[in-house]
């Protein structure tokens, strides 16, 4: 009730540029509603909507909000989604196959608006002013992480991590470097110990090992991502506040929430 329940959605927003969005999770329903309710300038027509996501990977918890995006359910809409070559296929293969009759009502290509995708591996790109940086990122499938590079400001989104099966901090050098002096890292942090003992193939991370990354990188702030489904917020704050002793005062250390608004600068 208080961190929320939906799955992975963050919104980006750069000053007078279109909404740039990380990861297509539940959330991505109640983004879609909020950017609708955004009223134009007085005499100004709204014109259609136009945006850009970053896909981390095309497990369900990261894609299920597409077809539920209400900018798409208008003409002339588009979304551009970058995400990870896929071995056999590619991004909108497998979407198409995701987004259709008997498993979903209609398919992508029916909605009024159109999603255009881009394959990406380890690269780097602009979207608008913004620099993003893709990079490989150890989980179960391909995966990405991203550093976006504005000018008021930077982060990086790791959203699901595989940690050494081992429970080391051994984090890979090519993410170290990715994350180099960013101001807030957004990163996995599913288990505790106990879990990840049980749970050390499933992809995922402790909280330890974000932690990790944000010191070797010299993350300024740090935001513990993807809750595990099974715990309660009381799990979480207690989470929280033993990662905060272990960060001390050179790190600040949040927990993810919906409706959490960070500000750079």
């Amino acid at each position: 009730m208080e961190f929320g329940g939906n799955t992975a959605c963050v919104l980006v927003e750069i000053e007078g540029e279109p909404p740039l969005i990380l990861d297509l999770g539940t959330g991505l329903a109640y983004l879609g509603r909020d950017l609708m309710a955004r009223v134009p300038s007085p005499g100004v027509a709204a014109a259609p909507f136009r945006g850009t996501a970053l896909l981390s990977h095309l497990h369900w918890d990261h894609i299920q909000g597409l077809p539920f995006f209400r900018p798409l359910l208008t003409d002339g809409a588009q979304l551009d989604i970058y995400g990870p070559c896929q071995p056999e296929s590619s991004i909108a293969q497998e979407m198409a196959s995701f987004i259709r009759p008997p498993v979903f009502p209609v398919s992508l290509a029916d909605l009024p608006g159109t999603v255009v995708y881009n394959d990406v591996g380890n690269e780097k790109f602009t979207i608008g002013s913004a620099t993003v940086t893709s990079f490989s990122v150890p989980h179960v499938g391909p995966t990405n992480g991203y550093r976006v590079d504005s000018a008021t400001g930077s982060l990086a989104f790791v959203c699901d991590h595989q940690q050494p099966r081992d429970g080391s901090l051994i984090v890979p050098p090519h993410i170290v470097e990715a994350c180099r002096g960013i101001d807030v890292l957004i990163h996995d942090s599913q288990y505790d110990h106990e879990e990840f003992a049980i749970k050390c193939d499933w992809g995922h991370c402790t909280a330890e090992f974000a932690l990790e990354l944000a010191r070797l990188s010299g993350a300024g702030r740090l935001v513990l991502f993807h809750h595990d489904p099974a715990h309660g917020d009381d799990w979480i704050r207690r989470e929280l506040a033993r990662v905060r002793v272990l960060a001390g005062p050179d790190i600040e250390v949040m927990a993810a929430a919906e409706g959490m608004t960070l500000r750079s600068g």
